[in-house]
């Protein structure tokens, strides 16, 4: 959901490590599908995004069961105790498709395994008043659908529109209805031209309502973020911007008033809920500390920024969240170290790395250190290594599921990023130095289609100074792409066709779903045309 990275400015009390530390102690204490008390531990959650449609096991859409099982496996022996899990309700069309019901009843049997099996609280996360274009939904499964090829906007203030939207949710919620909570955002995507914070309100306790008759004790959970009137001023003028603090507030008091309970609040503005009867409701969402969204398939090896985002908790816990989930294992792990109050060393790096596959830490830790700096002959030397290992005989340790069945695809996978990551750091080089181009071009476009065409993640692709390079090679094929999706925030403004400022943007979120093709075969073409 969210597209942007906002960390909390919030620190932890020193007792809070000790609590968070006690957290998997009391487990047993924990009850789920009911509401939140002062039984339940802390929450250290992981949010798994599930926007994009690409290939298994990378993107969580295409998860089974028992993918779903081994994940959770490693993540509770980690420390995790929480799963917050996008369903992507609001593009399944009326009637469901085959996949689409698939899935639903997939999930249905997933959140009774992370209830019985690993006692986990799961919360589900939904965008307030976005539906589907069902002839759009319709021509794609649900794990190839394109969220933004098939949605609409509702409109809250239209009680006929506002109708239909709950009655279809109340329907595909019937296979969910065992989920401890409901995290609805105020923005991205969401918000209408023209609506108020009053009606966002109302929304929520439509919801309210909805879960009510589903099953009683269903918390609601308001996930601040830009903000309501915020989100709807920028489909209104182009301009955007986060709401200043009093529209937060007058939300805040509405839903006092209101006081839909269950119901707490969570995400990167909290920090306005430091009154004892908000914070003792809040969960701090430390979004991208773990990785960005959207961004294109690659290792993070950002330990300490992950481990800060872990150790900065509100009454009710902390949550990360991830888009590549096979692919973000130290950072994972690091969240967890800052959660439950552990060291984050080079010893426990190590210790994690062996209890991946036995025996094989040094190396696997080498390649995540390699992978987050910039010596590019380092990253060759280490995926050599890795492709070798990868064809003998591996022994998983306790932290398994988090390889999803292949421990060779993991070593593959880090070997396929290593030797991209290095071609990127040489053609940043040439660029800088204006020599050899073409050949760190060429380099590079041919270990970024084989990465891509493993995972198949088409969205937005932004390496760090990757657009201000590619722009000094004055390619016009590259050049028409950055035109129309170049920054990560440029391409939903002025650069689109529609004739209001909401169409603009809607065709710039739209138009961003295959971005990562589009550049690659500008790439291609560059080398093609230069000399």
């Amino acid at each position: 959901m969210s597209k942007k990275t906002y960390i909390s400015p919030l620190r932890p009390r020193l007792s809070w490590a000790i609590l968070l530390s006690l957290s998997w102690l009391l487990a047993p204490l924990q009850t789920f599908g009911q509401t939140p008390s002062k039984k339940d531990p802390p929450i250290i959650g992981m949010y798994v995004h599930q926007h994009w449609p690409y290939n298994h096991p990378y993107a969580a859409r295409t998860w089974t069961v028992e993918d779903w099982k081994g994940y959770a496996d490693g993540l509770a022996k980690l420390g995790y105790n929480s799963i917050l899990f996008w369903p992507v309700l609001e593009t399944m069309p009326n009637p469901l498709t085959p996949s689409d019901r698939a899935y639903l009843e997939k999930m249905s049997k997933v959140i009774d395994m992370l209830h019985q099996q690993f006692r986990m609280r799961v919360y589900i996360a939904l965008c307030p008043n976005v539906a589907a274009i069902d002839e759009e939904a319709r021509k794609a499964t649900f794990e190839k659908r394109h969220f933004f090829y098939s949605d609409i906007r509702v409109n809250p203030g239209d009680p006929v529109a506002m109708k239909k939207m709950i009655d279809w949710r109340e329907q595909l919620f019937r296979f969910l209805a065992k989920v401890d909570g409901v995290s609805i955002i105020d923005s991205d995507p969401g918000g209408y031209v023209g609506s108020t914070n009053a009606e966002f309100v109302n929304l929520l306790l439509e919801h309210r309502k909805m879960l009510d008759r589903l099953r009683p004790g269903i918390e609601l959970i308001y996930w601040m973020h830009v903000g309501w009137e915020a989100y709807s001023r920028w489909y209104a003028t182009g301009k955007f911007g986060f709401a200043p603090e009093a529209e937060f507030e007058q939300t805040l008091d509405l839903l006092r008033k209101a006081n839909p309970e269950p119901w707490g609040v969570a995400g990167g503005r909290h920090h306005l809920a430091r009154t004892p009867d908000l914070a003792s409701r809040a969960i701090t969402f430390n979004y991208g500390v773990i990785e960005g969204e959207p961004s294109f398939p690659l290792t993070n090896f950002t330990g300490e920024r992950a481990y800060e985002g872990g150790k900065s908790a509100m009454g009710r816990g902390v949550m990360g969240n991830a888009q590549t989930h096979c692919v973000q294992l130290p950072n994972t792990f690091a969240f967890a170290r800052g959660a439950t109050g552990k060291p984050l060393t080079d010893a426990a790096y190590l210790e994690f790395a062996n209890k991946l596959i036995v025996g094989q830490g040094e190396k696997i830790v080498r390649a995540w250190k390699a992978i987050g700096g910039k010596d590019s002959q380092a990253m060759r030397s280490e995926a050599s290594s890795l492709e070798q290992l990868s064809k003998g005989t591996l022994k998983t340790g306790d932290y398994r599921g988090l390889l999803f069945g292949s421990p060779s695809r993991f070593l593959t996978d880090l070997a396929m990023m290593l030797r991209m990551k290095g071609d990127y750091e040489e053609f940043l080089a040439a660029v800088q130095n204006n020599r050899n181009v073409r050949e760190a071009l060429k380099d590079l476009v041919a270990s970024a289609e084989a990465w891509q065409k493993q995972h198949d993640y088409k969205n937005h692709w932004g390496f760090p100074g990757m657009h201000e390079a590619l722009r000094k090679l004055n390619s016009p094929a590259i050049n028409r792409v950055l035109d129309i999706q170049g920054g990560l925030m440029d391409f939903l403004f002025e650069k689109n066709e529609g004739a209001t400022p909401f169409e603009r943007i809607r065709n710039g979120y739209k138009n961003v779903e295959t971005y990562t093709p589009k550049m690659l075969a500008a790439m291609k073409q560059a080398v093609a045309e230069m000399k």
